[in-house]
């Protein structure tokens, strides 16, 4: 087990630099009915350094989300007779990814068929590394040996569902053997870091482990799952390796859920709320506190 002193060191910056240099983040996420999540994602990837977020969301909701992001850009892309994101825009999705040093995957996507189908195809073609949660995750349950197909790395976000979905037991199992079935899961995949999410989160590769301390069960809400998915995208492409990646974005992310609570309290807390708390626990971790 890690402890808070082992959480990797938030990298300071320099003068002579340019937002190309803090990562540029895409996120495919959003449907009908499920684009908080996705502005949600994309926003926290900002407040977490990233230089450039663009969302890529299904093309009627372009001005839904538009008009909520100002610091984000977005991509229309070919939708579904139900407003999610369509197959047909795999190739679009596959040359556009290239100006990308990281893609974030899932958050409101949807359970649509040929939005799995989607999903699926690209795991196998992408060739940047991939923060996958939520809806894409469910779709990668359907055909959990395309794992051993992605081209880069693959950081994984379940929560307990999820989880289940993926290796096909009870929740309840998941709950009650965390430690053991995530072992059971990276074991032999080099190039997958696991975050099952819940109480004391697990951060875990074939190498490396990190229970993490940080965070309150206020934090049991719609949206905080989509908010750390972005956290977590946006250290990646700034160069953080995958596994400290994502231990300092769960660390962080649960931080501001912590000093979100201290003005909300735990009961009122909603994901907007961690957003706005994430610059105080960037400056607590950068301040050594």
């Amino acid at each position: 087990m890690y402890k808070i002193k082992d959480i990797p060191k938030i990298s300071s910056r320099k003068p002579d630099t340019h937002k190309g240099d803090y990562g540029r983040v895409l996120v495919l996420a959003g449907s009908i009915g499920m684009t908080g999540a996705a502005c949600l994602c994309s926003t926290a990837s900002l407040r977490a350094g990233a230089g450039i977020v663009t969302l890529g969301i299904p093309e009627s909701l372009y001005g839904i989300v538009a008009s909520q992001l100002t610091c984000v850009m977005t991509r229309p892309l070919p939708e579904t007779q139900v407003k999610t994101l369509s197959d047909l825009g795999r190739q679009d999705i596959l040359d556009f990814s290239q100006r990308f040093d990281v893609i974030a995957i899932g958050p409101g996507l949807s359970q649509y068929p040929e939005t799995k189908r989607l999903v699926l195809w690209l795991l196998q073609s992408l060739d940047i590394p991939i923060v996958l949660d939520a809806d894409g995750i469910n779709a990668l349950a359907d055909s959990p040996k395309i794992l051993d197909q992605i081209k880069r790395h693959i950081i994984l976000t379940p929560h307990p569902g999820e989880m289940a979905r993926l290796v096909g037991v009870s929740t309840i199992e998941v709950q009650s053997r965390r430690l053991e079935i995530s072992r059971m899961f990276v074991k032999g995949r080099r190039n997958v870091t696991l975050v099952l999410k819940g109480y004391r989160t697990i951060v875990m590769n074939e190498e490396q482990f990190y229970l993490n301390e940080t965070g309150n069960p206020g934090m049991a809400t719609a949206g905080v799952g989509d908010v750390l998915t972005g956290i977590i995208a946006a250290l990646s492409g700034q160069q953080y390796t995958p596994f400290k990646a994502a231990q300092l974005g769960v660390y962080l992310h649960g931080l501001a859920g912590d000093l979100a609570a201290q003005e909300v309290g735990q009961i009122s807390l909603i994901a907007t709320d961690i957003l706005d708390s994430l610059p105080k626990a960037f400056l607590a971790c950068e301040e050594g506190l």
